[in-house]
């Protein structure tokens, strides 16, 4: 430590000591540098980058771009037309964020671009676990962008400021990606050092090179990027990727060794922890090597030759580096946290090997183990059990299990899960009380609803005992909706905080089918297996005395990254119901904000200071949105009004299993990040209906009508009435060009929705 403290006493560069996380250094890191840009979309666990950042925007730390994007595909293409721009640009992502934008990452290193992205690991679903593997990883070894893994915060700070440098350098122009563990490194408080003068950091990156080079803003020299090529011109361009990516080997060691100078911290291509005369190894990466660090002292203490290797960079991969330290290793095991199906070994076990092999001289047995997947914690007595593989095999002389998984634990039919109840069937939900008849007249349904009280008869769609937060109102305002569905039910949930309470294996929730996909592809999911139902039952392969209705469930934002599937299915008109939940922003991942969150609130990216006040630009009206597909029914329902919803949810299935597709819309509260009390939510959703913000109304066969008015009633109240009931927005009250701005905004759409009442052809 002293040694340290005299080495950083020489840089001249002061820094400062304090205590973080990985997610916090690394948004540190890009607000010293001051990007310009950052296109992203909230995923746990890499969601806090963005959202420290836009705490430090509140209070002026840096004049970074935010740019919150519909969905990871669509931030990756933000951030790629700002580098093509010239621009600097940094992105954060997770897991199935990573793969959703995979499509775009080729594109940018193949156009040579550089920009810098911290990808936070997690596993890759299916089946969903956000806990931190290197599934998403390893995915992103074969698009040419140069990888730096981040052990520890500290790392995760240094090499986000290296990262840059080797991107924009002359011999490299690619993009980089810090890839660090997901809730080990990124929520995991350590101890770190940062520089006290952003200037150090920026003087150190040096000024923007990238307008130097081909850039589309260049007018005087008009460039055309990604024309498409033949055969032998793609050969070449890739080849020419090959030789770049290469070469920041070199550039990553210089960077290195100046950043060394600078801040007394060392970042070797590979970190090698007893290797000097190691016989048995593990090869580990991140903060697993960490943990097996302190076991090799304790082998070593008993006499055996034990090593860690912990690489700092996978791309390129540092081959030469294994050959040297491996030299006279008797046995190694490489320990993966992903699965490369089918190989018989991960991906890096492959390439070590390969390595090898180019070594006459080397004898090392190489073993691979699958560890830590879904995040499973690798504890010291984990680490003993490698070493101990590499011993045998060592003393063998051969691995007598080269591949396997650690950890697995084989399941017994004596522990099969029993079903603990009966689920009630179609006759259980057919209570022959909710009436719909088409109106030969008019062409629209009528609905008799009878008063509540006789519908409590009927089941709850979902048992008791999920983990929603006390007065979550989308549980009970989805169980309303469900009274006014009879018969049996194939429900779809998009990712989101309902899906996630109410399932967690091996447990349910759940008393009919349900299935779960991703937010990008809930409506396709659902209409695949519609079809697919209906063929097979067209085909007499299957008999079913009443159709179910098939039942889309989104909400948490995912009718921003999920339009395109529900517009797509729309179009399609398949005959079933896609019903959104509204809580106002992205509740699932902390609160983020989404294209439904209302002008002037305040999230977690979109925070509240002297820089800022709140989301900039209004909500969107995805019912509007969907109902310009030409569907048979749209509408919005309300818990505070439980007759209009549970007719519009009658409607809803006989639009559904009769014509097409129905779309509805369900304000819900959120108390935990609408920062208002649990009691209240019903109360809070009335006041929103109240204020016209949340009109209540359905557009049946291209015609709109209000199905409840209070104006009419003589119940409208200002907005600021609604908005005083939560903490979120309480800061509006003050703001009077927003509130007056927002007020204007909800009277436009009230005026216009009471012309389209009026006039059935608008």
């Amino acid at each position: 430590m002293a040694k340290l403290e005299e080495e950083l006493k020489q840089t001249g560069a002061a820094q400062v000591t304090t205590f973080e996380s990985g997610n916090e250094m690394a948004a540190t890191a890009a607000a010293q540098i001051n990007y310009h840009m950052m296109g992203y979309f909230p995923i746990t666990p890499s969601t806090e980058v963005a959202q420290y950042l836009d705490q430090m925007r509140t209070r002026g730390q840096h004049n970074i771009k935010l740019v919150a994007a519909d969905g990871e595909h669509g931030s990756a293409g933000i951030c790629y037309g700002a580098a093509a721009a010239g621009a600097r640009v940094v992105n954060a992502t997770s897991s199935q964020g990573f793969l959703y934008m995979l499509e775009q990452l080729p594109v940018q290193s193949g156009t040579r671009f550089p920009m810098v992205m911290n990808l936070v690991t997690r596993a890759v679903s299916g089946p969903l676990d956000i806990r931190g593997d290197h599934s998403d990883l390893y995915y992103g070894l074969n698009t040419g962008w140069v990888i730096l893994t981040a052990s520890t915060p500290q790392a995760v700070y240094d090499m986000n400021i290296m990262a840059l440098k080797i991107a924009e350098h002359s011999d490299v122009r690619l993009p980089v990606m810090v890839a660090y563990d997901g809730f080990y490194t990124s929520h995991q408080k350590r101890r770190v050092q940062y520089f006290a003068d952003a200037e150090t950091v920026r003087d150190f990156v040096g000024p923007n090179p990238n307008l130097n080079y081909a850039n589309i803003l260049d007018f005087d020299h008009p460039v055309t990027v990604g024309a498409h090529m033949n055969g032998d011109d793609l050969t070449n361009n890739h080849a020419q990727l090959s030789e770049a990516l290469r070469r920041s080997e070199g550039v990553y060691e210089q960077v290195a060794a100046e950043y060394a100078s600078l801040s007394g911290r060392e970042y070797p291509i590979l970190d090698l922890y007893h290797m000097e005369d190691a016989e048995v190894a593990v090869f580990l990466l991140n903060s697993a090597a960490e943990s097996a660090k302190d076991v090799a002292d304790q082998l070593r203490a008993r006499g055996i030759k034990a090593g860690v290797v912990r690489p700092n960079i996978i791309r390129p991969f540092p081959a030469a580096q294994l050959r040297e330290a491996l030299r006279h290793v008797k046995a190694l095991v490489v320990g993966e946290r992903a699965d490369s199906y089918g190989a018989d070994g991960g991906n890096l076990t492959h390439e070590i090997k390969a390595a090898l092999q180019e070594d006459p001289l080397n004898q090392t047995t190489v073993l691979c183990r699958i560890f830590g997947l879904g995040g499973k914690d690798f504890y010291a007595e984990d680490a003993e059990a490698f070493f101990q593989l590499a011993i045998e095999a060592a003393e063998a002389g051969r691995a007598e299990k080269p591949f396997d998984y650690y950890g697995i634990h084989p399941g017994s039919p004596d522990k099969v899960m029993p079903q603990v109840m009966q689920p009630p069937r179609g006759d259980a939900y057919h209570t022959g009380l909710i009436q719909v008849t088409p109106d030969e007249a008019t062409g629209k349904l009528k609905v008799k609803v009878p008063p509540l009280r006789s519908l409590t008869t009927k089941p709850r769609r979902l048992t008791p005992g999920h983990g929603a937060c006390p007065g979550c109102g989308a549980l009970s305002a989805l169980e309303l909706f469900f009274k006014g569905i009879e018969g049996d039910i194939v429900v779809l949930f998009q990712t989101g905080c309902v899906y996630v309470v109410t399932t967690g294996y091996p447990y349910t929730s759940h008393k009919q089918p349900m299935i779960h996909n991703l937010f990008q592809n809930g409506a396709a999911t659902l209409s695949g297996a519609l079809e697919a139902y209906l063929e097979m039952k067209r085909r007499n392969e299957i008999e079913m005395s009443d159709d179910p209705t098939f039942i889309m469930i989104s909400g948490d934002g995912g009718m921003d990254i999920g339009m395109g599937s529900a517009i797509g299915a729309a179009l399609r008109n398949h005959k079933l119901i896609m019903l959104e939940y509204d809580n106002e922003g992205y509740m699932n991942t902390g609160s983020q904000q989404s294209y439904s969150t209302p002008v002037g609130h305040m999230t977690s990216t979109s925070g509240v200071g002297k820089m800022q006040k709140g989301k900039q630009g209004h909500h969107k009206d995805t019912v509007q949105i969907m109902a310009a597909c030409n569907i048979p029914y749209a509408f919005t329902a309300a818990e505070s009004h439980p007759q209009d919803m549970l007719r519009k949810a009658a409607k809803a299935q006989w639009y559904a299993n009769n014509v097409g597709t129905a779309y509805g819309k369900i304000l819900c509260a959120c108390p935990l990040n609408w920062k208002s009390e649990d009691r209240l939510g019903t109360s809070i959703v009335g006041a929103a209906v109240e204020s016209c913000f949340f009109p209540l109304y359905e557009i049946e066969q291209g015609s709109t009508t209000i199905t409840y008015n209070p104006e009419d009633k003589g119940k409208r109240i200002p907005a600021a009435e609604w908005l005083k009931l939560m903490g979120k927005t309480k800061h509006l009250l003050k703001e009077e060009a927003t509130l007056v701005a927002f007020e204007a905004e909800i009277e436009r759409r009230w005026t216009i929705l009471k012309k389209k009442h009026e006039i059935s052809e608008l």
